[in-house]
């Protein structure tokens, strides 16, 4: 019993498990891809090292996303890295889908923050920035496209510092910006690595010099050491703790599509994520130690290989060791399941696994069993935090007009809301009960129009609603409607019957929450019940 606890203290410490986050265009699926080929999954760019054959993959697997460039669904890439397991979690950068955003970092004990050296800190980048402040997920930045004219370094800092309100500490420093940029220097052990080849499909070497010889070789490695030598005397040293509690982040410099400063970076990123932490529970913190084991359905995932037509659900392993066939407690039902089927992920390529640790994530088989925010454990049940739903802004009515493909339409349907790319209302007091389909951005509703049309042969039509806003209500649709409401307001459930009501404008809700000041209308709804913690550590 004590080498296996061992055991799982040793494959815990060796786990990094950490999300991308970034504004559209920042570059994350660029930076995704060459860790890969710096992690050894791929050759060259773009190219998965399999087991048997070379097959082409990336994080963006999904037709709709290679036909648009923009990264649709989050995505899990695993692969190991001197001594290291490390997950990487890809996540989409558009606003429309940051509700798969939010549950994704659910899942990470760590964020990598790309920012654009040319455009700086974008809306989105901030958003999720503030995601990761609220939950305390320590943040690592890497400024990306050195290689392209844009800010001065320095003004990343600042503008970090400013709009975050946390301490920026760079770890490296570019030699130059734009076409001049070509190295990096390493603030800890003051010197210098400097790319020679431009080759970005496959990875570089570097060749080391000291500060003073870098000095010498032209004006802009001396400018490059002089900012250096300034960031010694006036900046601020780099304070572990200060970053695990959010406070300070780590910068990196360098350039994803060149690899200048990839594997620099990739080596500093691995010796600063921390290694699976406690999750809070309704009793209390679950350490990653914890011999019982347990995890929670952060993403669930229809056809994805259209040749199953299966479901996987994703878990995220919080404490004890998963191994196959082993017998879980499904909290919410309080069922026994036997987990028989589990595959690591990669992309879109699955293969078998048989044991996984704290940090890992496994993908389940799903027959309809899980939702998301569920908990599987060994023992008593518990709950993990729920995961957050947000409140949708576009609501519309999807009908399929071929009523031979009725059938397909529901099932599909039924597929895509349990993943949680959409959300359902109905009006319980409508004769025709018509489903109200409802997204935090209208590109929602174009994946699920093309998903139902690619994956199920069915064509649909969008007819858009007014409404723009919804609110949960502490009420049963009865009071409410009792209730004056504006006659632009509609009375819904949710697709797990809970009331909520759906607003025109801001200012219909606004007016309605003055009227009914005891009425608590909640712009977030949460997927299971929330969990009373206490202090009590397991």
């Amino acid at each position: 019993m004590c080498d296996a606890h061992n055991n799982n203290e040793h494959e815990v410490s060796k786990r990094r498990t950490f999300a991308i986050i970034s504004h559209p265009d920042a570059g994350k699926t660029t930076l995704t891809e060459k860790l890969l080929l710096y992690g050894g999954c791929i050759e060259v760019a773009g190219a998965v090292r399999g087991r048997k054959t070379q097959r082409t993959a990336t994080s963006d697997w999904m037709e709709l996303e290679k036909q648009r460039g923009i990264s649709i669904s989050s995505t899990v890439l695993t692969f190991e890295f001197e001594g290291h397991q490390v997950n990487l979690l890809d996540t989409p950068g558009h606003h429309d889908f940051s509700e798969d955003t939010y549950r994704t970092l659910m899942a990470a004990d760590c964020a990598v923050m790309v920012i654009d050296l040319a455009k700086g800190i974008e809306t989105q980048t901030e958003k999720l920035f503030r995601v990761c402040a609220l939950r305390r997920i320590p943040v690592i930045t890497f400024v990306n496209k050195v290689d392209r004219p844009g800010h001065k370094p320095l003004e990343i800092l600042s503008e970090i510092e400013s709009k975050f309100r946390i301490d920026a500490v760079p770890m490296n420093w570019p030699v130059g910006t734009g076409h001049e940029f070509t190295g990096v220097i390493d603030i800890n052990t003051q010197t210098a690595q400097l790319f020679e080849d431009r080759d970005s499909q496959r990875r570089i070497g570097y060749r080391s010099l000291d500060l003073e010889t870098l000095s010498q070789m032209n004006a802009t490695a001396a400018h490059a050491v002089d900012e250096v030598n300034l960031l010694a005397h006036a900046g601020l040293p780099f304070d572990r703790e200060r970053f695990l509690s959010g406070d300070l982040s780590p910068v990196f410099f360098g350039s994803a599509l060149t690899n200048y400063g990839l594997e620099p970076f990739l080596r500093g990123f691995l010796s600063l994520c921390p290694s699976p932490r406690p999750r809070e529970s309704d009793v209390g913190p679950i350490r990653a130690t914890r011999k019982e084991f347990a995890g929670f359905v952060f993403k669930i995932q229809a056809n994805l290989d259209p040749r199953h037509r299966d479901r996987i659900a994703f878990v995220r392993i919080c404490s004890g060791r998963f191994f196959r066939d082993m017998e879980v407690v499904h909290s919410r039902t309080g069922k026994k399941l036997r987990l028989r089927r589990a595959h690591r992920v990669f992309g879109q390529s699955r293969e078998t696994m048989d044991e996984a640790f704290p940090g890992d994530i496994i993908g389940l088989v799903n027959p309809g069993e899980f939702r998301l925010g569920d908990t599987i454990c060994e023992g008593p049940p518990i709950h993990f935090e729920p995961l957050p739903k947000f409140s949708p802004e576009h609501f519309a009515v999807l009908r399929c007009r071929d009523t031979d493909r009725r059938k397909q339409f529901q099932r599909g349907l039924e597929q895509l809301l349990e993943e949680g790319a959409i959300a359902l209302f109905n009006d319980p007091f409508a004769v025709s009960h018509e489903p109200i389909l409802a997204a935090v951005g209208e590109l929602q509703f174009d994946v699920v129009r093309f998903r139902l049309e690619s994956e199920y042969n069915t064509t649909t039509q969008v007819d858009w609603l007014p409404y723009t806003l919804a609110r949960w209500v502490n009420v049963d649709p009865e009071q409410l409607r009792k209730m004056r409401l504006p006659s632009t307001t509609k009375v819904v459930l949710d697709q797990d019957a809970r009331p909520a009501v759906l607003f025109q404008s801001q200012w219909d809700a606004e007016y309605v929450m003055r009227e009914y000041p005891k009425v608590t209308f909640s712009a977030a709804s949460i997927s299971v019940g929330q969990p009373t913690a206490t202090n009590r550590n397991i």
